[in-house]
């Protein structure tokens, strides 16, 4: 079983920063793969972020590059995603989401089919 649960979300302005926060249970060691996907009204959800939790490795959704950070504390069972720079654009839902056993090329794809595992999301709104 793997639970997850987000936090961190809340109003900003434009140009302002949030720090998500995901915190990660799971009986069977550390999920492969864990990203952060995003779902804004009327629209489908779509992949930001994920981290191979051993190797370390990242990938980025273009529309967030340089903008968002990955990162991890493996030994809090944690996973942020640090947001910068953020437009009325980047306004939804935050979920973060586990691939217990997924290869990091498919994981890369952030595909949400792909992802075993989602905790309940977190609301980001950005104002102009």
């Amino acid at each position: 079983q793997v639970r997850l649960e987000e936090s961190g979300g809340g109003s900003v302005q434009t140009g302002g920063s949030l720090r998500l926060s995901c915190v990660h249970s799971r009986t069977a060691g550390v999920s492969n793969c864990m990203a952060w996907f995003r779902q804004a009204p009327g629209k489908e959800r779509e992949g930001v972020a994920v981290i191979h939790s051993n190797r370390g490795a990242t990938y980025y959704a273009d529309f967030v590059k340089g903008r968002f950070t990955i990162s991890q504390d493996k030994s809090a069972g944690k996973v942020y995603l640090e947001m910068t720079s953020l437009e009325p654009e980047d306004t939804a839902i935050y979920y973060c989401a586990a691939a217990p056993s997924t290869a990091w090329g498919t994981c890369r794809d952030l595909r949400s089919v792909v992802y075993n595992y989602w905790g309940q999301g977190t609301q980001v709104t950005v104002s102009s």
